[in-house]
């Protein structure tokens, strides 16, 4: 398996938000950004590893600030960490306006795991890191599986 660089992960999705995406209080309903989320991390995911993937956990569903009516919604999702079978996707969420501004919606981290015809955990490319920033980012990685792991050993 050839490793694959960051930049060839890259997915970015554009929605406009509709009536049928608020909830009762005129903004973007919460569960339907983090389908979206779930939607980009996986194709970010199915093309890093070229299999299907399954979402095993989701971290830092911060909401940063509203969404509203009208409103274009960008999701950008990228390879941060790749273990043996299992992968982990940065997506962040900005408001767009027309002239081009994005301002930050959300950001998180999604661990997918790559699976087999049988739906076995099926081995992944490595990642080639070149940036200081993608660097930094797996170190950070690195650091955040960690954490996963001692909370699994305290049964969160």
């Amino acid at each position: 398996m050839q490793p694959k660089r960051v930049e060839d992960t890259v997915i970015e999705q554009v929605y406009q938000v509709r009536p049928e995406h608020l909830n009762g209080s005129g903004r973007l309903f919460g569960g339907r950004l983090m389908e979206w989320i779930d939607e980009v991390a996986g194709l970010v995911g199915m093309r890093h590893a070229q299999s299907n993937v399954i979402t095993a956990s989701v971290d830092n569903l911060k909401f940063i600030r509203g969404v509203f009516q009208g409103d274009l919604l960008v999701l950008i999702g990228k390879m941060t960490y790749v273990g043996n079978t299992s992968m982990e996707v940065r997506v962040d969420t900005y408001v767009e306006t027309l002239d081009g501004m994005r301002r930050p919606v959300n950001r998180a981290y999604l661990i997918l795991v790559a699976v087999d015809k049988d739906n076995r955990p099926a081995r992944v490319p490595g990642l080639i890191v070149e940036s200081e920033s993608e660097k930094a980012e797996w170190e950070a990685g690195i650091r955040r599986r960690e954490v996963r792991m001692q909370r699994k050993e305290e049964g969160f």
